[in-house]
């Protein structure tokens, strides 16, 4: 997992045009300690606005919104303010939406159904530089950005999605080191390393530890950092 280094409290951004849904989250933040709510506007240009003087840590972004949506709104605050983390509020369950937001540079996706209390856990998880988003939908919107050639995004979902023990497993492969070796400093079997592999494959979207290991040489694994 990414970790980010945080100084001071959250500042969290609401762009939603719903307006008891809006005044419900904020109401939520200004209770929270460590976090202090940025603002909570209702439409893209003002969220744009702000973010040419503000820098928000997480912005919390509906997708329908009148005048600049939030695909497009999302792009522009990404370039605006690098470091802000975009999570995408939607009622719509569409992966080619969720796919969209991703390449804009959105960290994750949170559907409006879901408890206002649970996003004080995904407003800290995105933060911390966690890609949110229910499981369920992971393999569909991989599937979806891999039409759209979004290669960059496309990798770092798909190394979130390995476990501890797989993502240990490919820092080893991306230093060099052989299945038998690999099974020895675990302590289980080569078997079982090379079921972990075919896994790794698999999540990847890959077809060989070649092609497994550029991706992660790629795209940020370190093959020094190798504890579970």
């Amino acid at each position: 997992m990414l970790q980010v280094e945080m100084s001071g409290p959250l500042r969290v951004l609401v762009v939603d045009d719903h307006e008891m849904f809006s005044e419900a989250l904020a109401l939520l933040f200004e209770r929270q300690p460590g976090i202090e709510l940025l603002a909570a506007v209702s439409s893209g240009e003002e969220a744009i606005e702000l973010c040419r003087t503000e820098a928000p840590s997480v912005v919390l972004m509906d997708v329908d919104l009148p005048g600049v949506d939030g695909i497009e709104a999302t792009r522009r605050i990404r370039e605006l303010c690098p470091g802000a983390r975009v999570v995408v509020l939607t009622a719509l369950e569409s992966h080619s939406l969720i796919a969209s937001a991703l390449a804009a540079g959105a960290c994750g996706y949170v559907p409006k159904t879901r408890a206002s209390e649970d996003l004080l856990d995904v407003v800290r998880r995105a933060a911390a530089g966690e890609i949110v988003m229910p499981d369920r939908h992971l393999p569909l919107v991989l599937g979806e950005l891999r039409n759209g050639s979004e290669p960059a995004v496309v990798a770092e979902l798909a190394l979130r999605r390995l476990t501890a023990r797989e993502t240990q497993i490919l820092r080893a492969l991306a230093a060099g080191e052989a299945t038998v070796d690999i099974a020895d400093v675990l302590g289980i079997s080569p078997l079982t390393v090379q079921s972990h592999v075919k896994s790794i494959l698999a999540k990847l979207g890959v077809h060989s530890k070649i092609e497994a290991v550029t991706m992660a040489w790629r795209h940020g694994l370190d093959p020094a950092s190798r504890s579970a």
